[in-house]
Formats: structure tokens, C-alpha cells, sequence
């Protein structure tokens, strides 16, 4: 078990300076599993990261500040838009049972298209339940693995929250915003809904099971942060995904919400650089 929040921090390491040097950020896209799919790529470092996005996600829209500023010298930096996201589009987004599974091949297949020998993994909320599954799929091929507002089971709780956000409309325009000028607002609403369901239908799994059965299959070093503030993810989710990820380290960030590597950027960069150095 992880110990609560008051006490010191569960691990330490050195936390490197951020970079003062820049490199362009470069899109195109391949051909992977039958689909186009969309991909940014900057950094010249031999070690390879993915950024893997949330529901709606893209690279443009979630993250901005770690395209712009991770370490361009130590890594090779790619967000992906998955299949029906962003610029990966067509198809048009669905939500059968195994989407998170096709995702993570999607994912990998992706990185080894672009010829990465290795790669190491930056999952957000749906993006850390995909990295959960591919590093744990395909053990050989992911480094290391940091992820944030994940859960490997859905409860009648997290049930109620999604139910909450199933009308963009009732969204914050600053959240709203972006994911409309990207999608446009009939797409943009449609496929919030059509997530809600999708998500909802693990609720009906022994357990609510995402992918509580492949936690003890992850080998790689594995850092979960969590936003104690965080109105999406409870913390219990955090702390099973710990409890069950061997060897796996937990790092609390106490004013954090859901989007905590957007909000406090420069810590959530220095602590994604450290642990994977």
C-alpha cells in the first residue's frame, strides 16, 4: 500500500533544469493497420517517448508544453492522434469492446513504422489506460512508462462522473473550445457521447474490468501521477494501479486536477524527465 498524502514524497530523484533550446515540431502521417494516422514528432535524442492522449484527445490539443519543452537533446518526442481523433480522421471514432486494446496495437505499430527500435511511453487518462495495456502486451518494446488520471476498472462512481460530461454543452467553454475548433461542434458532441457509452460498458465486466488483469504483466518502470484535486479520477484508482504494477512509484501532486501537465507544466516536464533518464 502507498502511504497517504501528508506523508514525504513516495520516491526522489534528480530533477534535471528544463532546456533553453528549441527544435521545430514536424507532422505527417502514416499508414498503420489500415488507417491514416496523424502524428507529431520533434527532438533529435535517442531515446524515443510517445505522448498518448485523452478521450477527444490529440497532440495539438494535450500537449502543447510537452512538445514545446521536454528535453529535444535526450529525447525523440511523438504525439499520436489515435484512429478517429484529431487529424486521424477518417474513420470516424467508435467504441467497440476491445478499443483500448486497439489503440495500444495502433500505438506500437505506429512507433515501429517510424522505425523506433524502443519507446517509452506518456499516457493521459484514456492515453494511460492504452499505455497500461501496450506496455504490459508488449513488454519488449516499451522502456518506461509514465501515466496520470488513469483507471484499470470503471465503478458505479465513475459511471456518475461520465454521465456528468455527456452534454459538451455543459462544458467549461475553455475546455470546450479547442476540441470544437478541431472537430467542429456536431462531431465534437456526438463523439463525447458515443465515449460515455463506450467507457460505461466495462461497468457491466466482472469488476468493472478495463485492465486490472494485465497490471501484473507491466514490467517496465512505471511512475503514476495523480491530482489529488482531480474531479475526473478518484484517488483509488491511483492507488490500485500502484498496488498492482510491480515496482511502480506514486506521485501525489496535491493542487493537481485532471489536466496537471497542462496547469503546472514545468513540474509535471521536470518530473516526466527525471524518471525517465
Amino acid at each position: 500500500m502507498c502511504g497517504d498524502a501528508q506523508e514525504p514524497a513516495l520516491f526522489s530523484f534528480v530533477v534535471p533544469p528544463l532546456p533553453h533550446f528549441r527544435t521545430s515540431v514536424t507532422s505527417a502521417k502514416v499508414a498503420v493497420n489500415g488507417v491514416q494516422l496523424h502524428y507529431q514528432q520533434t527532438g533529435e535524442g535517442g531515446h524515443a517517448v510517445l505522448l498518448l492522449p485523452g478521450m477527444l484527445g490529440s497532440g495539438e490539443t494535450d500537449f502543447g508544453p510537452q512538445l514545446k519543452n521536454l528535453n529535444k537533446k535526450l529525447f525523440t518526442v511523438v504525439a499520436w492522434d489515435p484512429r478517429g481523433y484529431g487529424h486521424s480522421r477518417p474513420p470516424d471514432r467508435d467504441f467497440p469492446a476491445d478499443f483500448f486494446e486497439r489503440d495500444a496495437k495502433d500505438a506500437v505499430d505506429l512507433m515501429k513504422a517510424l522505425k523506433f527500435k524502443k519507446v517509452s511511453l506518456l499516457g493521459w487518462s484514456d492515453g494511460g489506460i492504452t499505455a497500461l495495456i501496450a506496455a504490459a502486451k508488449y513488454p519488449s518494446y516499451i522502456h518506461k512508462m509514465v501515466i496520470w488520471g488513469a483507471n484499470a476498472y470503471v465503478t458505479d462512481e465513475d459511471s456518475m462522473i461520465y454521465e456528468g460530461i455527456r452534454d459538451v454543452s455543459k462544458w467549461s467553454e475553455r475546455t470546450r473550445k479547442p476540441l470544437e475548433a478541431l472537430y467542429g461542434y456536431d462531431y465534437f458532441a456526438r463523439t463525447c457521447e458515443k465515449w460515455v457509452d463506450g467507457i460505461r460498458q466495462f461497468k457491466h465486466l466482472p469488476d468493472g474490468n478495463i485492465c486490472r488483469h494485465l497490471l501484473p504483466q507491466v514490467q517496465c518502470p512505471t511512475l503514476i501521477v495523480h491530482g489529488e484535486k482531480d474531479p475526473l479520477v478518484p484517488r483509488f484508482h491511483a492507488n490500485f494501479i500502484h498496488e498492482h504494477v510491480k515496482g511502480s512509484r506514486l506521485h501525489l501532486m496535491p493542487e493537481g486536477k485532471h489536466n496537471l501537465h497542462l496547469r503546472f507544466a514545468n513540474e509535471f516536464n521536470r518530473l516526466a524527465e527525471g524518471f525517465l533518464q
